[in-house]
């Protein structure tokens, strides 16, 4: 509460110094990049602030079959991506069976799309509550991480902006994050819309959120993310927000999460502007997504109907490419996932900064491997300069390790990982 108070020039500096210390300390110079993906726009609630809203009528409703999930995934695939987020309105398409049923289809789907040696490694899921029963075939299905946001925690405001719907009752939502972890999903995502009310408030009452799991479960949020409202289609009351949150204020929100919860990712999406991603990641930002499309269908085909307008339009290799300017390593590893490093055993490794040796290898593979198959002739150059001076500066057998890996990702082997 005193750190989100501050507004005097000099200790937020500090604020922000020490954030970006403590984030290098758990997790070095890696940046996690994924691409959500959106198989369906059709949903039950009336949410004052989505495009997606049951009541809109601007919007075209779409619902992907997974034959159609498969085609996007593959056109992803060969632009490079690995990481898949996967984000759904919470109504069936009339062509599925039940809700779970879509989504455990969709997610075979994703993780069916191959292009030459190349997969998804992790799919994570957005969605709404679901029971227990249903939440175990999820974890079934191989997801990685469930991530649901409150949207808010101040009670009325919850339901002023959620008029219609599932959505309208506050405590099942906020009890799903419970469900998925008495269901054996022990990775958990979690967030804020900010804009709806107070931040500081939103803030503090979602740290008490991660200090209740933390007491219940043993472990807290994998993942934070801070989105901020911004226009949608359809939606006047995305045009209007009535507790808006300055840049400034913003990053120090970012601030004082990574300082607050250090061992959780923390997210930020092509929400914010590309400016706006760069200096955040300079402040704790750990995961961002790349290359973006918040419509059904829209990386292959027009991204028409987005949930809300993007404002980081650069491409996959752009951002990597930035990245590397910044001497930051872009990363798609999703090997805790595959170790069984997750819940409990993530938080051991996390919390005193062990993870990060794992974390900055398996950045180096990831890194290598795109440059290798995907990025153009410029991006090459850079990155291996990068990855050579990274290179010299490991130690001898972490050395001897990572020119292994690139040995074997020369053979033509992929998908390596410690």
């Amino acid at each position: 509460a005193a750190l989100l108070a501050v507004d005097a020039p000099e200790i937020l500096a500090r604020i922000f110094q020490t954030a970006a210390w403590v984030k290098n300390e758990i997790y070095g110079k890696r940046v996690v990049l994924f691409a959500p993906l959106y198989i369906s726009n059709i949903c039950q609630n009336i949410c004052r602030y989505c495009a997606f809203k049951a009541d809109n009528k601007l919007l075209e409703r779409k619902a992907l079959t997974p034959e159609q999930i498969e085609e996007q995934v593959e056109f992803m695939l060969e632009r490079g991506h690995k990481r898949i987020l996967m984000v759904a309105g919470e109504s069936k398409p009339e062509f599925a069976d039940s809700l779970i049923d879509y989504y455990v289809d969709s997610i075979g789907a994703i993780y069916a799309a191959q292009t030459g040696a190349h997969k998804i490694k992790r799919v994570n899921i957005n969605c709404a509550p679901l029971p227990v029963e249903d939440f175990k075939k999820l974890k079934k299905a191989g997801i990685g991480t469930f991530q649901i946001f409150q949207e808010t925690y101040h009670e009325e405001t919850y339901k002023y902006v959620h008029v219609r719907g599932p959505k309208t009752d506050p405590d099942k939502r906020i009890a799903a994050i419970d469900d998925a972890f008495a269901a054996g999903i022990d990775d958990v995502g979690m967030g804020i819309l900010y804009g709806l009310f107070d931040y500081r408030f939103e803030t503090l009452a979602m740290l008490m959120h991660v200090e209740q799991l933390e007491k219940a479960w043993k472990v807290g949020p994998h993942t934070i993310s801070v989105p901020r409202i911004e226009p949608a289609l359809g939606a006047e009351f995305s045009q209007n927000i009535p507790h808006r949150v300055s840049d400034a204020d913003f990053k120090k929100i970012v601030a004082v999460l990574r300082l607050s919860v250090p061992y959780t990712g923390l997210i930020l999406s092509t929400r914010e502007t590309a400016q706006m991603r760069d200096e955040l990641i300079d402040l704790g930002i750990s995961q961002i997504s790349a290359e973006s499309s918040v419509s059904p269908g829209g990386y292959k085909d027009k991204p028409d109907n987005p949930q809300f307008i993007v404002a980081d339009h650069r491409s996959l290799d752009e951002i990597i490419s930035s990245l590397v300017d910044k001497g930051y390593i872009p990363s798609f590893c999703a090997a805790c996932y595959r170790m069984e490093r997750t819940g409990e055993k993530f938080m051991c490794l996390a919390k005193p900064g062990t993870i990060k040796g794992k974390c900055s290898m398996n950045a180096l593979i990831t890194l290598r491997e795109y440059l290798d198959d995907f990025a153009p002739e410029n991006t090459k150059a850079a990155g291996y300069k990068f990855l050579e001076r990274l290179k010299a500066a490991l130690p001898d057998q972490e050395r001897q390790t990572y020119e292994n890996f690139c040995l074997e990702i020369a053979g033509g082997t992929r998908d390596r990982y410690v």
